[in-house]
């Protein structure tokens, strides 16, 4: 899968150099062995934003990607749109969404829902359904005012390493999400929708919806 994620990743645009960062010797013998580029990083590092930072205090550059190799069907254009809302200078921070495909995504926990303003400024994340609807509850995705958060960041190296040292904050620790760390410190995130299926493989059956999904074209 890492490499299925790493070749996926190749194909954006705006990204001139590709690493999987990882503690694992394992991941790194798998992808060196496909011709890719790996950097071993301290197993005590809590995230993985702290695993891009190691490799930014290694490696020159402006803007830094957080890209997770569970992402195996990750769209090359929503690299490319994350990175163009920090390139731009609109944002520091920069990640994208994706439309709801099915009411069930609503109260699944393991969907991040997001919330964004009219300037494509991320207002909110969670795992629960956001907004609370008071009235008449949506009936199908296109009526839902979320929309699905892919585990993709851009960072200004500066911001990044502001990132970093922030402690977790209770937000954070509420609905462990690592984002919310930005957001209580008033970092704006910027966010750009993209229309892709996006499925993060955290169980034996995420991963049997992905190779249906690639079965099917």
């Amino acid at each position: 899968m890492i490499q299925w994620v790493y070749e996926r990743a190749k194909a954006a645009k705006s990204v001139h150099r590709f690493i999987v960062a990882t503690d694992d010797e394992r991941i790194a013998r798998v992808v060196r062995g496909f011709g890719g580029e790996a950097m071993m990083t301290s197993p005590d590092l809590a995230s993985g934003t702290d695993r891009i930072a190691a490799v930014a205090d290694e490696v020159e550059g402006d803007i830094f990607v957080n890209l997770q190799g569970d992402e195996p069907l990750i769209d090359p254009r929503a690299i490319d749109a994350a990175v163009s809302l920090v390139a731009s200078k609109r944002f520091k921070m920069g990640t994208v969404m994706t439309p709801m495909r099915t009411m069930d995504e609503l109260t699944d926990t393991s969907v991040v829902k997001v919330i964004a303003d009219k300037d494509d400024r991320a207002i909110y994340f969670s795992r629960h359904p956001i907004p609370y609807s008071r009235g008449e509850k949506p009936r199908d995705p296109g009526e839902l005012l979320c929309r699905r958060h892919v585990g993709l960041y851009s960072f200004e190296r500066e911001t990044l390493m502001r990132f970093r040292a922030l402690p977790p904050s209770k937000l954070e620790k509420a609905e462990v999400l690592e984002q919310l760390r930005a957001v209580a410190d008033g970092i704006a995130i910027g966010i750009s929708e993209v229309d892709f299926i996006s499925v993060g493989v955290d169980t034996p059956e995420d991963l049997e919806r992905v190779r249906e999904i690639l079965k099917n074209g």
